[in-house]
Formats: structure tokens, sequence, C-alpha cells
């Protein structure tokens, strides 16, 4: 009996050490794979508000679906998705900012020079247009390392 227990102990070290959890997405997803929650970011910019877009104007660019509300806006998209799409793969600006990860919501977005922000909810957005020159720059500075110093989880602490 005692010639397997260095076994055992080399079998428990093994079984109790954590597996190390992937990265989180780059692109915030739903459990479709759809990413802004199946809105259309051209509309932000168009629009001016948030509008649900439709499988039937449907593209997948960087392991997403990204859904629009017309032929125009998908065609918009397909030809500089990088100007369209929000900063930090749509997860919270706010949050981004803190160094953790949050869902963003669509209902609570801006643009800013150009470039779609989205928060998870009024309060992160207040905090984020209070401090929004600052955390803009800690976000781009975060981004993407968030997504590995925060491998637990993507919808928040």
């Amino acid at each position: 009996m005692f010639r397997f227990a260095p076994l055992l102990a080399v079998a428990a070290a093994f079984i109790s050490v954590p597996a190390l959890a992937a990265p989180a997405p780059a692109i915030l997803l739903d459990a479709s794979g759809v990413a802004v929650q199946g809105y259309d970011p051209v509309a932000f910019f168009t629009k001016r508000k948030p509008v649900k877009g439709s499988a039937a104007y449907q593209i997948r660019w960087k392991g997403a679906k990204w859904r629009f509300a017309s032929a125009q806006d998908l065609a918009a998209f397909k030809a500089h998705p990088g100007r369209y799409a929000p900063q930090f793969g749509g997860y919270c600006a706010w949050a981004v900012s803190q160094r953790y990860l949050a869902p963003g919501d669509p209902n609570f977005w801006k643009i800013v020079e150009g470039r779609l922000y989205l928060n998870a909810n009024a309060r992160a957005k207040e905090l984020w247009e209070a401090d929004q020159a600052d955390a803009i720059r800690r976000g781009h500075a975060n981004w993407p390392a968030v997504l590995t110093d925060n491998q637990d989880s993507a919808t928040g602490r």
C-alpha cells in the first residue's frame, strides 16, 4: 500500500490544480454567437439610436454574427467594419477602464470621436462620462489584456 502513496500524491496534485480558463472572447457574444445583442452597429451612427438588426442582413466578422436593419447598413459595415464595431468588443467601456469585464448594453451608448462605446447601465455610463477622456485612455491601455486578466467571467465581477 505504501508503494502507491507517491503516485497518489502526484495524482492529487494534478486533480487539485484548477484548469486555466480561456481568455474572454474579444467580442462579446450572446448565446447564439451574435454581437451587440443583435443590434445594428451602423444604426448608432446613421439613426443616432439603437435599432435591432435582422438575421436577413447578417455577416460573420471576427468570429461573431453581426446583424443589421438594412442592406445599406450591412454594406457600410462590410466596407469598414472597424469604423462601426463597438470599442472593447462591446464590453462595458467603464468596466474596461476599471480593468474588469461587464457586458455592454446597447441602450447605454455614446459615440466619441467617431467610435462607438457601450456601457453596462445608466450608472456605468454616468461614471464613464464624468471622466470620459481619461476613462477612454485607461480602457485602451487595459485592452485587450483585460480579456485574459478576467478569465473567470465576462459578465462582471
